[in-house]
């Protein structure tokens, strides 16, 4: 990890942004009457990626913590994959559009399976030496 001082630094945040916006300005063409199903899933899950990477991010005190909600980002983007795919088979996406943000939702999954592997990279120490620990009272 260089120097991170923010999510918003985070490729895989940005990544995750991109895709949720894309999915905005996509659904906006989806009939009304999905207005409050599909749209509304598809969206939700979209920025439930990059709200997770934002949590992730604040837990990195906590191995385990940082790992869980990397797993919950992960989960949702596979989650906004299946909506998608329902979105292309139900007409309101074109397989380009479908292809395109599958293919972007498998990089943001490459991205945090890498980061979940890794978390001893990207969570902060807490443990001090016994060495650095001042003497009771």
């Amino acid at each position: 990890m260089t120097d991170i001082r923010s999510f918003k630094e985070l490729r895989v945040w940005q990544n995750a942004m991109d895709v949720t916006m894309l999915i905005f300005e996509l659904t906006k063409s989806f009939p009304p009457e999905e207005r409050f199903s599909l749209s509304d899933q598809i969206r939700r899950s979209s920025r439930s990626v990059a709200a997770n990477l934002a949590e992730a991010w604040r837990k990195r005190r906590y191995p385990a913590a940082f790992v869980s909600k990397l797993s919950d980002a992960e989960s949702e983007a596979a989650e906004t994959q299946t909506w998608c795919e329902i979105a292309l088979r139900c007409g309101y996406l074109t397989h380009s559009q479908a292809e395109s943000l599958d293919s972007k939702l498998e990089e943001i999954l490459g991205q945090l399976v890498k980061m979940a592997s890794q978390p001893e990279k990207w969570t902060i120490s807490t443990t001090r030496s016994v060495h650095q620990r001042k003497p009771p009272g």
